[in-house]
């Protein structure tokens, strides 16, 4: 029914970054929602699909989104928001169920998550609160319940890739004995395009999940002899969640916090409980877990990351990319330039693959030494990385940055997302001048309260250190590699 207008709420997600592709190659007419429509705009499919900005906190954008739709595929969570993220996540819900209704939509697409026989987190609770806010309208639901995803940039792989990778030695508490079943991302979006093709008249709650019911100790040792690596793993039944969290916190690139939420929901275990996903989708044939662990593997070593679990913002996170700073009123500036023998698009096409594994053109020492320094006060850190050596979108992660606008060829402009007493921008302008071109860098600051003053002009003396450094080093690196 290629004819059905779609949806896709949550589109710069981890699932809906992979969804609407396929959507697409089904012929399917897809309308994206965003809060920021520059988040969307630059993907290879943007000239292809519609996008509405719309935000589910704030019902009066809603119309527009929902109007002439036939299924909406609600993707959206609040994971990485704040303490009440699951009033949030609530209320959003209600708030599209509502709108759906006004609108004539005839489905509600929900992912949500595998359920433990009782309550164990307030993560699990909100999706299963999600899922009853939205089948609160009249707009039938199809909720499908997944638990863990396996996939190249999933939230799990990565932590089971990080762990795995980095201690040789294991020393694990209880919940990584707590059984769950995986499914392979490829898996979620079968599902998610077939339940498309079969709107129920009812509402309907689908638990999903691959053939394998498997604990985390089990993927850390898969993951290890897919790669070859010997680990011994130690359990330690008196580490806690929250000491868990902090553990994976200094080791992943996971946040505490998140990791906190993330550990609290593998208390109990969390399997499919019926049959009922195999009888209503047939077609849809589950991968194992070793299968599904090749394939992200396969995706990793060749650099084919469609979409990473940090590469959108939180629902609970308000914040809008901005993109002019001129007028903003005790906005701190330290500005640095150097002219380089190459056309602008070379330049360019260098800043787009700063950070991640490739490192910083100068001093990388010290970028890393304060991703270390922000990781201990409970910040992101600096392991992050990117999704893509060389693809860069707005809204991208890049290390402890977050791309905040790109113009091809005239102007890369990065947002800290490290904790500091302020909001502060790294800016890189790209001016063709004579036979070469002028690029200009700026380190942009709006301090908060003294301690954000204090900060700056703490840290000035480094940045002409590094930032001299770092125009140099670009220019000797785009000049040689002409």
């Amino acid at each position: 029914m290629p004819e059905m207008r779609v949806l896709v709420t949550g589109a710069t997600g981890y699932v809906g970054g992979r969804l609407i592709p396929r959507l697409l190659e089904a012929g399917y007419p897809v309308r994206a929602m965003a809060r920021d429509r520059r988040r969307l705009e630059g993907r290879p499919w943007s000239d292809r699909i519609e996008i509405v900005e719309a935000d589910v906190l704030r019902p009066e954008t809603l119309p527009d989104a929902v109007n002439g739709i036939h299924t909406v595929f609600y993707l959206i969570h609040a994971l990485g928001g704040g303490d009440d993220f699951m009033q949030k996540e609530q209320a959003g819900a209600r708030h599209l169920a509502e709108a759906a209704a006004r609108a004539g939509v005839s489905h509600i697409i929900y992912l949500g998550g595998l359920q433990p026989p009782r309550p164990v987190s307030r993560h699990l609770e909100s999706r299963r609160l999600t899922g009853e806010a939205l089948r609160s309208g009249p707009v039938p639901v199809t909720e499908l319940r997944a638990g863990i995803i396996l996939g190249s940039g999933s939230l799990s792989f990565e932590l089971i890739r990080y762990l795995t990778e980095r201690l040789p030695v294991m020393i694990t508490p209880r919940w990584v004995k707590i059984p769950t079943q995986p499914i392979a991302i490829r898996n979620v979006l079968d599902y998610l395009m077939a339940a498309l093709q079969r709107p129920p008249e009812r509402s309907r709650i689908v638990d999903i999940g691959g053939p394998d019911v498997l604990t985390y100790a089990d993927l850390f040792r898969l993951y290890a002899r897919l790669r070859g690596l010997r680990r011994w793993i130690v359990p330690v039944p008196a580490l806690t969640p929250r000491l868990s969290s902090y553990w994976i916190g200094l080791v992943t690139p996971l946040p505490a916090r998140i990791a906190r939420k993330l550990i609290d929901s593998l208390k109990a275990p969390t399997v499919c409980r019926d049959d009922l996903a195999r009888r209503l989708f047939p077609e849809v044939t589950p991968l194992s877990a070793e299968a599904a662990m090749r394939l992200a593997l396969q995706r990793l070593d060749a650099g084919h990351v469609e979409t990473i679990w940090f590469g959108a913002y939180s629902s609970g996170d308000e914040e809008r990319l901005t993109t002019h700073l001129e007028d903003r009123e005790g906005l701190l500036r330290d500005t640095y330039s150097i002219w380089i023998a190459a056309a602008p698009s070379a330049v360019f096409a260098y800043l787009k693959r700063l950070g991640g594994a490739r490192g910083w053109p100068y001093a990388n020492g010290l970028w890393r030494l304060r991703g270390v320094l922000d990781r201990l006060v409970g910040g992101i850190g600096y392991r992050r990385g990117r999704r893509h050596p060389e693809e860069l979108y707005a809204g991208d992660a890049v290390d402890f940055w977050r791309v905040e606008a790109l113009e091809p060829e005239r102007r890369l402009l990065l947002r800290a997302e490290m904790k500091v007493p302020g909001r502060a921008w790294l800016q890189f302008v790209v001016q063709p001048e004579g036979k070469g071109t002028r690029l200009i860098q700026q380190a942009l600051f709006e301090p908060r309260g003294l301690a954000g003053l204090l900060y700056w002009y703490s840290i000035y003396p480094l940045h002409r250190f590094v930032f001299r450094g770092m125009l140099r080093a670009i220019k000797q690196q785009v000049e040689t590699s002409r």
